[in-house]
């Protein structure tokens, strides 16, 4: 059975373990490309990543693009939101319907 784990931050991801999901607090990048691995490479089919540490990891993520397990999809971590989140949600869509259905009014 797949499992889904929470990375980022103490402070942004310690509610997770409150629903059930696993969760790895990291310090620094290092220790968060070394833990990334580990669960992409086992029994985790989703990983939630803050925003913040996606930004910094970013090569090693764009490993797993290409695959279809693990899903890794980022959140707002207390640092705030980015929007990278929602920009990787359009371009998902993008390729697979052939088109930009997200329209944004700003």
């Amino acid at each position: 059975m797949y499992k889904v784990a929470v990375l980022g931050d103490r402070d942004s991801i310690y509610g997770f373990a409150a629903i059930g999901l696993d969760t790895f607090p990291v310090e620094d990048a290092k220790e968060a490309a070394k833990i990334l691995k580990k669960l992409a490479d086992g029994d985790y089919a989703v990983i939630y990543i803050t925003e913040a540490l996606q930004a910094v990891l970013e090569s090693e993520i764009d490993n797993y693009l290409s695959v279809e397990t693990p899903a890794i999809i980022p959140i707002p971590g207390l640092s705030g939101n980015t929007g990278k989140g929602i920009r990787n949600v359009k371009k998902s869509v993008e390729r697979a319907v052939g088109s930009d259905i997200i329209f944004n009014n700003d």
